[in-house]
């Protein structure tokens, strides 16, 4: 069955995950009147924090800067645990009513901007595979940026005729069991330096296979800091001086890693050697061919990954894939590594919108010819904005700013009368990849993501520090967005189809 909701929602929320659950927790607080859903296609809330389950799930960035500013992460972990951060969600969710507005099991498919209604129709599929559509005045897409269905494995010859168990850190089986067993992970990004050290605490081994190194930065398990402050004050005061710390810190160790990346490489390296005391050689395992930060940086607790090479209960092997064979993997240079469980940690699929197809004013919207606004809205996007946290910072800070901005901008629409806002990119000039990084997963998608401009506005520099004025303290009528005026769109979206 197909239907149309008669009533107009003015802001429909794609995604229950961190961001989605953020942005509802904001409307709810700061526009209360507002009539809002969100659509969410697991069953439960969570997003990224629901779909994976491999061992040892957490977070990359400290919980004092990823945990939201509204609400206190109240755990010693530094470093969250994925089921505490979907405690934490599901608290938020339960303590602010949300869940009432949470559409599970639905998937939007398509949206299609009209101007003359000023509205997004929005098409939506149920898990029976029953459609039906609604309208809504503004959309935030809160949908990450890689596909939930799969993730990304290569093509490696011989996978079928492996004979052992291949688990996708992406669809973890719940009853697998590796205790006592060989185990190689492929990989050296932030799941792969997860997983090794809590697989090879039953495991009988785990080789963590990487074609090429990583930088891997020990961080303590716990803050000294947090555990005094938490003692004397309370919850939001001590939340906010742990969240100065670690924002100074972070913007700190990123400027110096641009600036001076040969230093920050040489500490890098001699912290890693004396944690590994021997047990691997520094500069063959963990001694990239790039600059810090030209790709994410992985952070490991309390040396967890090089106790576990040191204690021999894992090790890491910088080779390649020649093939898989029945009892495990050969590799280029002939070595052959046995194993009854591989598991692929090889990078991400790329996905913008949830996979959804978008058009405006009967135009289909190329996803490749759009450039970003200020890191959340696009050029010529009518009433959209997009939540994309940092790629260098926790995703958090730049998904609080963002509430923050489609706050004002709808009080200030809502004030001024008007009924349709978006970027309006009148020179397109130089364009680059909209994520800043050169990891794999990035430059695979590069080709059929949005872009990034020459200069700001159209240029997102991913620094939390200027984006609180070039974002939180900006003037929204600031000659770049365009209030009201349609006759844009259609040309634009036409020209770039």
């Amino acid at each position: 069955m197909n239907h149309t909701e008669s009533m107009a929602l003015d802001v429909l929320i794609i995604g229950a995950g961190l961001s989605g659950i953020g942005m509802a927790y904001k409307l709810k607080t700061e526009r209360p009147h507002d009539r809002f859903a969100i659509i969410e296609s697991r069953k439960d809330i969570g997003g990224t924090w629901d779909l994976f389950r491999y061992p040892g799930i957490r977070s990359d960035s400290d919980m004092y800067t990823f945990a939201y500013s509204f609400k206190p992460w109240k755990n010693k972990e530094f470093l969250g645990t994925g089921p505490r951060i979907k405690n934490y969600l599901k608290e938020l969710v339960s303590e602010n009513r949300i869940e009432e507005h949470i559409r599970f099991e639905q998937r939007v498919t398509n949206a299609a901007w009209d101007s003359e209604s000023a509205a997004w129709t929005i098409t939506v599929a149920r898990a029976d595979g029953s459609e039906y559509q609604l309208q809504a005045r503004f959309v935030v897409t809160c949908t990450g940026y890689y596909n939930y269905d799969k993730g990304y494995v290569p093509d490696f010859p011989g996978m079928d005729d492996f004979k052992g168990t291949i688990a996708h850190p992406q669809h973890w089986p719940e009853d697998l069991d590796y205790a006592d067993k060989d185990v190689v992970v492929i990989g050296s990004g932030a799941t792969a330096v997860t997983v090794v050290p809590a697989m090879s605490e039953k495991a009988a081994h785990v080789t963590m296979l990487q074609r090429s190194p990583t930088y891997i930065a020990s961080v303590p398990s716990k803050d000294g800091l947090y555990a005094v402050l938490s003692k004397l004050l309370p919850s939001a005061v001590t939340n906010r001086i742990m969240r100065a710390k670690y924002i100074v810190l972070q913007q700190l160790v990123y400027i110096l890693s641009r600036r001076f990346p040969n230093a920050v490489r040489k500490f890098i390296r001699h912290q890693n050697a004396k944690a590994l005391g021997g047990s691997a050689d520094v500069d063959v395992h963990f001694n990239p061919d790039y600059k810090p930060w030209d790709q994410r940086m992985c952070m490991v607790p309390n040396d967890d990954l090089f106790q576990s090479i040191r204690s021999g209960k894992a090790d890491v092997v910088t080779d390649e894939v020649e093939t898989f064979t029945e009892s495990g993997i050969r590799l280029k240079s002939g070595k052959e590594l046995k194993a009854d469980v591989i598991v692929p940690a090889t990078g991400l699929d790329v996905q913008f919108w949830g996979g959804m197809s978008l058009q405006v004013d009967g135009e289909a919207v190329e996803a490749s010819h759009l450039t970003n606004y200020k890191g959340m809205m696009f050029s010529q996007m009518p009433n959209f904005v997009t939540i994309f946290g940092y790629t260098n910072a926790p995703w958090t800070l730049k998904a609080e700013l963002t509430y923050g901005y489609v706050v004002r901008l709808l009080d200030y629409m809502q004030k001024e009368g008007h009924a349709i806002v978006y970027p309006h990119l009148r020179d397109e000039g130089e364009r680059e990849t909209l994520v800043d990084l050169k990891s794999g997963y990035v430059m695979r998608a590069a080709a059929r993501m949005p872009k990034q401009g020459a200069a700001f506005p159209w240029r997102n520099k991913d620094l939390y520090v200027k984006d609180i004025f070039a974002i939180k303290h900006s003037h929204l009528d600031d000659q770049v967005l365009n209030f009201d005026d349609p006759r844009p769109l259609a040309e634009f979206h036409k020209q770039a189809g």
